[in-house]
């Protein structure tokens, strides 16, 4: 399994939405665990495809502290089919905006339809911070980062120095 490289923000990739998977091949599997495997080294606890450059509604999250692969879910076109009415604030990061935390106000929990890469179709019924993290990642495959959802000033504040770290980093390596 490959390490992908992930895409740091701002990044006009980022922001576009991704297209269903309309036929899961050796290609869509491979991708699957090579984004398992970049998940893990990173260490994150979801990926999306749209972040290694992939621009398919494909995810993966592993929300449990054993990272043993127990709780690994890989789900391709997820669909949330319900969510909670009762909401929770806390914190999230983006291993594709590293350094950077906000709180944020979701659902506390969430029912996903998707299909696993053997083609089953599977519905999970999410909560706590494996729900947080799987509408995280939904959030990736419409184009949206988690500092779309934080006001324009903080967010504009983390994008300029993001823009900044990325400029030094290209001027080092030149």
């Amino acid at each position: 399994m490959a390490h992908l490289p992930i895409i740091v923000a701002p990044d006009p990739r980022l922001k576009a939405r991704s297209m269903a998977v309309e036929r899961i091949d050796a290609t869509i599997r491979t991708l699957i665990e090579d984004m398992v495997a970049t998940m893990y080294a990173a260490p994150g606890l979801g990926l999306a495809a749209i972040q290694v450059g992939v621009p398919k509604r494909i995810i993966v999250a592993d929300a449990s502290e054993e990272k043993d692969g127990k709780g690994l879910l890989r789900m391709i076109n997820p669909v949330v089919v319900a969510a909670a009415e009762e909401t929770i604030e806390l914190e999230e990061g983006c291993l594709s905006l590293p350094e950077y935390y906000e709180k944020l106000v979701r659902p506390k929990a969430v029912e996903v339809r998707f299909t696993e890469p053997s083609g089953a179709e599977r519905t999970v019924t999410a909560e706590g911070l494996l729900a947080r993290c799987i509408q995280h990642e939904l959030d990736h495959l419409e184009g949206m980062l988690f500092v779309d959802r934080i006001s324009a000033l903080r967010r504009n504040i983390i994008l300029r120095k993001l823009t900044k770290a990325k400029r030094q980093k290209l001027l080092k390596s030149a």
